[in-house]
């Protein structure tokens, strides 16, 4: 079982960046794809970046592919997505969400068991 936690976020600047952090309890991430998504009201849940704890390998949504970088941290707990460049369009709840890996790296919500409880990022134009 893992429960997620996520931090950072807040409002900031159009052209801005800001910080967000996954922290997991009750299991770690080894042998585990952590993700992000975003969610604005009214629409699906959307990939944003992926990493494979096992291999570092990452992988991005086009929209935001060379603005954001997802990263592990030291300990085998935590995962960051840092996001320069900031667009209001880029406003949204951010969840982080993981599951054990497999031979796909997933980019589906529907396949992702643990979630956490979102944190709002809102850019402001």
């Amino acid at each position: 079982q893992v429960q997620l936690i996520e931090s950072g976020g807040g409002l900031v600047q159009a052209g801005g960046s800001a910080p967000l952090s996954c922290a997991a309890s009750g299991d770690i991430f080894h042998n585990y794809d952590v993700a992000w998504f975003r969610q604005v009201p009214g629409k699906e849940r959307e990939f944003v970046a992926v990493i494979r704890w096992s291999t570092g390998s990452s992988y991005y949504a086009d929209s935001v592919e060379g603005r954001f970088t997802i990263s592990k941290g030291n300990a085998k707990n935590t995962v960051y997505l840092q996001m320069n460049s900031l667009k209001p369009e880029d406003t949204a709840v951010y969840h982080c969400a993981a599951d054990r890996d497999n031979f796909y790296v997933e980019t589906s919500h529907t396949k992702y068991t643990y979630w956490g409880q979102g944190t709002q990022v809102t850019v402001s134009s």
